[in-house]
């Protein structure tokens, strides 16, 4: 952590390299804030979406920018790995202590819905079991990629018992949408270490194996073919969530109804409890189209893009901190996908900054050195 501070009280200058100049996601990034904000001036819960600026968009922009700055060497990366990896098996020690007593410390929601479940979910220290669980999938990705490139067999043993042991905590938390941004993740990793082709070739042979299991014994997923009302269970009660997301969304499409609205129009509407709107759409997409219309959609797209672009340019595949990195990254945006948080979340600018500094000092790297310049020849007082 000292080479944190030393970095942060030198304004993390080097006069030995170029500086580093804000590029497409920078831009994106902040339009995305500014975005944020300006919508929040129409929209129907201006509260919440101020408490977003505020809280979560402003402090975590200032950390990418910082996070950007700073000197990765490999051992800073591996001590705040340690770091990460510590807190981990502390948090998953404390969900196996709530599985083996059946008592939760935090959240009366996942408290009450434990009591009509047939199984137990745990959230440890989190205030949500699929937070607890995309924690746990991102360190364990990590852990991953060292693995793949590991050729130490007593390290790579080390590092098999130790995810098996999250592995344990990720399973008592029933995330199911962790488990798929995990598996994800791994498939990323799969493909940046050996062959994307073959990577592809056999996550389309599972998902082909996924639809023929669900084609042929539709109870074991709570799915009855034909049938849209088997859908909403089968997706944990997602299905009407996006269903309805998608119709605010196309009664007003262009600028939607504000930021941060979801909820409060989804309520509006009477499309479902309080409870059920309680966690908005369960999918990024429809949520930035609900309430930002084309327009935020337009710059989410176009954001997504500069980032992977970012994450996977160069040489990732030689990297693995920076193959690390992509792959975390894409299993957050997969999870965001079936739950939420994405830039309300810090893991993902964290990630974003920590693979810019990366990716930069890689290019410089690559720079050829600048031919020395002949000086002249000094002259001596006579």
């Amino acid at each position: 952590m000292a080479e944190i501070a030393a970095t942060l009280r030198t304004g993390g200058e080097d006069d030995s390299r170029p500086r580093m100049v804000p590029g497409r996601l920078e831009y994106l990034l902040l339009g995305f804030v500014v975005l944020f904000a300006v919508q929040a001036s129409y929209s129907s819960d201006f509260s919440k979406a101020l408490q977003q600026v505020v809280f979560f968009y402003v402090p975590f922009a200032l950390l990418f920018a910082l996070l950007r700055e700073v000197r990765w060497t490999p051992r800073l990366l591996a001590q705040c790995l340690g770091v990460v990896v510590g807190l981990a098996v502390i948090f998953v020690a404390i969900g196996f202590v709530e599985y083996a007593r059946h008592q939760l410390l935090l959240n009366p929601k996942v408290l009450a819905s434990n009591q009509v479940q047939s199984y137990f979910r745990v959230n440890s220290l989190f205030f949500d079991p699929n937070i607890y669980g995309r924690f746990l999938a991102i360190v364990m990705i990590a852990l991953a990629a060292i693995l793949l490139w590991a050729e130490d067999v007593r390290e790579v043993a080390g590092l098999a018992l130790l995810l098996a042991f999250l592995w344990g905590g990720l399973l008592v938390s029933f995330s199911q949408s962790s488990f798929t941004a995990l598996l994800f993740g791994l498939a990323v990793l799969a493909a940046l270490r050996w062959s994307p082709r073959w990577t592809l070739g056999l996550a389309g042979a599972v998902v082909l194996i996924g639809i023929v299991v669900i084609l042929a014994a539709p109870r074991l997923v709570r799915f009855d073919v034909g049938t849209s009302q088997s859908a909403n269970p089968a997706t944990s009660g997602r299905y009407h969530l996006i269903q309805h997301g998608l119709e605010l969304f196309t009664a007003r499409p262009v600028q939607g109804y504000g930021s941060a609205s979801f909820v409060h129009e989804y309520r509006k509407r009477k499309h479902a409890s309080t409870q059920g709107a309680a966690s908005a759409s369960h999918t990024i997409p429809v949520t930035v189209a609900a309430e930002q219309g084309v327009i935020g959609l337009a710059v989410y797209v176009a954001l997504l893009i500069a980032a992977f672009g970012r994450l996977f340019a160069g040489g990732v595949r030689r990297s693995i901190p920076r193959a690390a990195l992509a792959a975390a990254f894409a299993a957050l945006v997969l999870h965001t996908f079936l739950y939420a948080d994405f830039l309300e979340d810090p893991v993902t600018w964290t990630l974003l900054g920590i693979g810019t500094a990366l990716a930069w000092r890689e290019r410089v790297a690559a720079q050829p050195a600048p031919a020395p310049t002949r000086s002249e020849p000094s002259r001596q007082p006579a």
